[in-house]
């Protein structure tokens, strides 16, 4: 690093010498992997560009209509690419959908019926779909309250356990739903692989059970998607990878073509599902954040790394492992105090480029059992392939860090939240010990 650099970091940022010193020494020992990380991201950027050519993209799909959307040539031309992209039979991806854990919802309430079973086979899933589903909180419309049956199977040594799935399943499950990112828990992602073997697995027992995959933060991280290797249906935020930091709002669902019919009746209404529906001529910016996602999403775990390697060489766990195949762009560090959590969310808000000055609280936020403190200034609201992270006041009190349009984004970020917490005297980077 340059002088230069270093007195912008220290005099602008006010981040102490020490600390730079101390990031810029760690970030030499992950280097060497950010080559893998660029030849995933090089495929993956061609896999895209030859879709968006492949569905004949041009530049009156751009145009779009009023009212119901009939007509909306560019609606149906950002799902001809999703589902080229993901390799599926079909896709929907609508700016309506205002979330992850909506697009998911979606998917298990379009396909499942009362009397049918839900399996969900990585454990349990994060906070908010534990509402949706009905296992936690006192919400009405739930998938149990409209006869929704559920069961979780927890995963073994981190991978799924496909003897206890095919001993689970009865007559009665309909769907088998895996979460592939780590939530708000101390396991690293599912790998691409590891994914495949349980579907291949589960698929020698049952051949019609219904595989979902819950694929928030997942895409691009690796060369194959879910649905390359088995899966029958899929969910994600375009608020997160595929939409690259530029896509407004969203969610996709992709998959046969039989359930995304299914779901796109609950997205509208029978008879109308994919037929109708506003883009609000968010095609542009929706196709143009997953031209870019690839890149983005490399740069993200790039920043992941970074963040893994300082925290691990001051003695955190954190998950996924330095060399632990990363499959989300999540990196969790166990920092074994509340104060340590609150200061390093501080720090990744102080690093922002929106609402720098503010400073975040933890709160009751709505779908979560326990307090939340939640650090995102971007230029999208709640995106989180933007620079952000979060975490749950609980014990063993881990802090979430995801995303960053840039590595230089990412690094300042992670300068910052360990200065916040050298200052208030919670990690002593001279010991390494804390």
């Amino acid at each position: 690093m340059n002088r230069l650099t270093e007195n912008i970091l220290c005099k602008q940022f006010g981040i102490k010498e020490e600390v730079v010193k101390f990031v810029i020494q760690k970030e030499k020992l992950i280097l060497d992997k950010f080559k893998d990380i660029d030849e995933i991201k090089e495929y993956n950027q061609y896999k895209v560009i030859k879709a968006m050519q492949q569905c004949r993209l041009a530049s009156t799909d751009f145009n779009w209509t009023t009212g119901y959307g009939y007509g909306d040539v560019g609606r149906e031309k950002v799902e001809e690419i999703y589902a080229n992209v993901f390799n599926t039979e079909d896709a929907l991806v609508r700016p309506a959908i205002a979330s992850g854990t909506h697009a998911i919802t979606l998917a298990l309430s379009g396909i499942l019926r009362p009397g049918d079973e839900l399996i969900a086979i990585t454990g349990a899933p994060y906070d908010t779909l534990q509402k949706v589903i009905g296992v936690k909180g006192n919400m009405s419309g739930t998938l149990m309250d409209y006869g929704v049956k559920y069961r979780e199977i927890p995963l073994k040594e981190n991978t799924i356990d496909t003897d206890k799935v095919r001993e689970s399943i009865s007559e009665n499950t309909k769907m088998l739903m895996i979460q592939r990112s780590t939530g708000y828990s101390d396991r690293r992602a599912l790998t691409i692989e590891e994914i495949e073997n349980a579907i291949n697995a589960i698929r020698k027992y049952n051949k019609d059970v219904i595989i979902m995959v819950d694929n928030c933060y997942g895409e691009f991280l690796e060369f194959q998607e879910p649905t390359d290797v088995g899966a029958d249906v899929m969910a994600g935020s375009l608020i997160k990878n595929p939409g690259g930091g530029i896509a407004l709002s969203g969610g996709y669902i992709v998959g046969k073509s039989n359930l995304i019919e299914q779901v796109s009746n609950r997205l509208t209404a029978p008879g109308l599902g994919k037929e109708c529906g506003l883009t609000f001529g968010t095609t542009r910016s929706t196709l143009q954040g997953l031209f870019l996602a690839p890149h983005i999403v490399s740069e993200a775990v790039k920043g992941a790394l970074l963040v893994g390697i300082v925290y691990k060489e001051l003695g955190f766990k954190i998950v996924p492992n330095i060399d632990d195949i990363r499959s989300d762009i999540i990196q969790g560090v166990e920092l074994k105090s509340p104060e340590r959590v609150i200061e390093f969310c501080r720090g990744i808000q102080a690093a922002s480029v929106v609402d720098s000055y503010v400073v975040p609280e933890a709160w009751d936020m709505p779908g979560y059992e326990d307090k939340v403190i939640m650090a995102a200034g971007g230029f999208i609201e709640g995106s989180s392939i933007e620079l952000s992270a979060d975490g749950p006041i609980r014990e063993p009190y881990f802090a979430y860090y995801q995303g960053g349009l840039t590595y230089e984004h990412c690094k300042l970020g992670v300068m910052k939240s360990l200065n916040n917490l050298y200052e208030n005297k919670l990690v002593d980077i001279n010991q390494n010990k804390n």
